[in-house]
């Protein structure tokens, strides 16, 4: 009941004051404007996110959780959040996004946040003095995974909640209270925010709301697998399977075409998809089951052995390479599997 009361309240929290930073974003210009590389066709506010971080902020203290790592958790959330609305007003160049972002993953490092051992078949591998260089790759790599997957009304609000969910479930079976209660908060500050994000769209998250929930989620991560052993190192991507899955193949597509990885372009999966011929909800809608279907993936590989996970794990790379086929995520136009298979129903009688 309390875990229920604490999702009512922030859900309450982020649908009440929405509609202020709307208010406030149009009041001093923080809209985002159209271009070329956007769907949007009308300047949009974008400080959903600093919505969502005052709920979660908001409640997280009304909860008063005994643990002391939801200090960092908040601190470095608004530190990235303050980079992102930069960012949003004045377009920081990539670099010094990147150092802000660092500076954010600083904050929980500094509270001795990292990942410092994993134990693959019961070898326990300490990273040591690298253990600082892996935190900082795992939390840059989520933070810019989600960042890049906003990109429809919805899209990155909507695989948030849905990996929330499942890292909220995982942790209950680990009985690891204090994590799931954090995701659960932030969960219903999503969801308190998400009916103004869905399209169409009368707010968007922002750089500052994306790079917050990337980090928020994480550091949560990290602490909610601490210690973790070498098969549930992969459950934190496997459950954010969509927005890794988009960032890794868009650095394959542009290293292929000898562009910049940090240059934006119209491919990624939420473009390719609408590409195909779906519109803008049947696109987020559709996203949302692959990205269900990664976090369901994930909470029965914690749950299975280790030969059922590495099956479960085997299905859903395969289930990534129809996606990458089926919407030419990686730009070669190659589609062996789905050549096979049609082959294969073509010779059916």
């Amino acid at each position: 009941m309390y875990t229920l009361l604490i999702l009512c309240i922030s859900f309450a929290i982020s649908l009440l004051i929405v509609p202020l930073f709307i208010y406030i974003a149009k009041r001093f210009g923080f809209v985002d404007y159209p271009n070329y590389r956007k769907v949007h066709k009308v300047p949009m506010p974008y400080l959903g996110g600093v919505a969502i971080l005052i709920s979660f902020t908001i409640v997280t203290l009304f909860a008063q959780p005994v643990e002391t790592e939801y200090k960092p958790i908040i601190i470095g959330a608004f530190v990235i959040c303050l980079i992102g609305v930069i960012d949003d007003k004045y377009d920081l160049k990539p670099f010094i996004k990147f150092l802000g972002q660092l500076v954010a993953i600083a904050v929980p490092i500094s509270y001795g946040i990292v990942i410092d051992t994993i134990t693959p078949f019961g070898v326990e591998i300490n990273f040591g003095v690298f253990s600082i260089l892996v935190t900082v790759i795992w939390l840059a790599a989520i933070i810019n995974a989600i960042n890049l997957i906003d990109g429809l009304d919805g899209l990155a609000t909507g695989v948030v909640i849905i990996a929330l969910a499942s890292i909220a479930v995982i942790t209950i079976f680990q009985q690891n209270i204090f994590v799931m209660m954090l995701c659960v908060i932030l969960l219903g500050a999503c969801l308190g925010f998400l009916p103004y994000n869905f399209h169409p769209a009368k707010t968007f998250l922002g750089d500052n709301g994306a790079m917050m929930l990337g980090y928020i989620i994480g550091v949560l991560s990290i602490i909610g697998f601490k210690n973790i052993t070498f098969i549930s190192l992969f459950f934190p991507i496997i459950i954010l399977g969509v927005p890794f899955m988009d960032i890794f193949f868009a650095a394959i597509r542009r290293y292929r075409e000898g562009v910049s990885v940090m240059r934006a372009d119209k491919n990624h999966l939420h473009h390719r998809v609408q590409q195909l011929g779906f519109s803008h909800r049947e696109t987020v809608v559709l996203i949302y089951f692959i990205a269900l279907l990664f976090a369901i993936g994930g909470v029965i590989m914690y749950l299975a052995t280790v030969p059922g996970a590495v099956i479960i794990g085997l299905l859903l790379l395969f289930t990534m390479n129809m996606v990458v086929e089926a919407t030419n995520l990686i730009g070669s136009n190659r589609r062996p599997v789905l050549n096979l298979f049609q082959k294969i129903f073509n010779k059916i009688p």
